[in-house]
């Protein structure tokens, strides 16, 4: 299915069959597969329509694994990995180690999946005999400014599937409660890298303080936040139904004592709540006002 007929498709809805015979036709050619993937909703999609298309014997799931992803998050993708009932390989990237990546510029992202890439198509695909890697990217992300991974991927020629077929973030979601994907509702969770200011260098340090600031706040119950890392400050960006809860005793007392824990002197609440790309975004959308 081309990419035109696939956003006509999406804008019926998509019904699993459809989205088979779509990533079937961008697979075309393809026994084995390699998905990138993260336990979001998005590789999680692509990983269970990869396997009912091929077999899940014929799909691995590729799980990049470095200080930038959170304890947490690596178990949850081994667990909807299993659901789907393909196995995973772990893969170590050493994205720190890039000079680059630790500088964290606006391009942060492409020095992260370039050397994820780079370790499947050195390591891993000539191992397990793969044809072909793939990722999730989905339709709505192909055409935003902050994706420069995107750009990783067509260097390494590293297919995505859904966005070739159209399908969206929303097409995503409810394709994923069709096949009763236990993740088909879960917040998006980017890496911890994200949560650090642009031109403020990646350290191990701040990665730590973030995730065990994060994973003990998630603990108090809240389950969609970001902790920002400002230095000696952590800015805390709540779904906007938390606010209030947040500062209201006893839990604002919990809350300050959690976040402090990791490391932090000063504890500062976002009255704008939850902001997706807060960093990025402002640096490569241009200001027209």
């Amino acid at each position: 299915m081309s990419s035109s007929s696939g956003t006509a498709e999406a804008a019926l809805g998509w019904s699993v069959p459809d989205a088979e015979a779509a990533i079937a036709a961008a697979l075309t050619g393809v026994q084995r597969l390699g998905v990138a993937f993260s336990g979001g909703v998005d590789s999680s999609l692509l990983l269970a329509l990869s396997a009912r298309v091929l077999g899940a014997g014929q799909v691995l799931a590729l799980l990049g694994v470095s200080p930038s992803l959170a304890s947490d998050e690596r178990a949850a993708a081994h667990t909807v990995a299993g659901e789907i009932g393909v196995p995973v390989v772990e893969i170590a990237t050493f994205e720190g180690e890039d000079a680059s990546y630790r500088a964290n510029g606006p391009d942060r992202c492409f020095h992260c999946k370039d050397e994820l890439f780079r370790r499947i198509d050195d390591d891993v695909a000539r191992q397990h005999q793969l044809d072909a890697i793939a990722y999730g990217e989905n339709a709505d992300d192909a055409v935003r400014a902050d994706r420069p991974g995107a750009r990783a991927a067509s260097a390494h020629s590293v297919l995505r599937p859904l966005a070739e077929a159209g399908i969206t973030k929303a097409d995503v979601r409810r394709l994923a409660r069709e096949l009763g994907l236990s993740v088909a509702d879960k917040p998006a969770a980017p890496c911890l890298a994200s949560r650090i200011p642009h031109f403020s260098p990646v350290t191990h340090q701040k990665l730590r303080q973030i995730e065990q600031a994060e994973t003990a706040l998630r603990r108090l119950g809240f389950t969609e936040l970001r902790v920002r890392h400002h230095g000696e400050i952590a800015r805390l960006e709540l779904a906007e139904s938390d606010l209030l809860r947040a500062v209201t005793e006893p839990l604002r007392g919990e809350v300050l004592d959690a976040v402090r824990s990791a490391g932090f002197r000063f504890v500062a609440l976002d009255l704008a709540g939850l902001q997706s790309g807060a960093f990025t975004l402002p640096l490569v959308i241009p200001d027209h006002d």
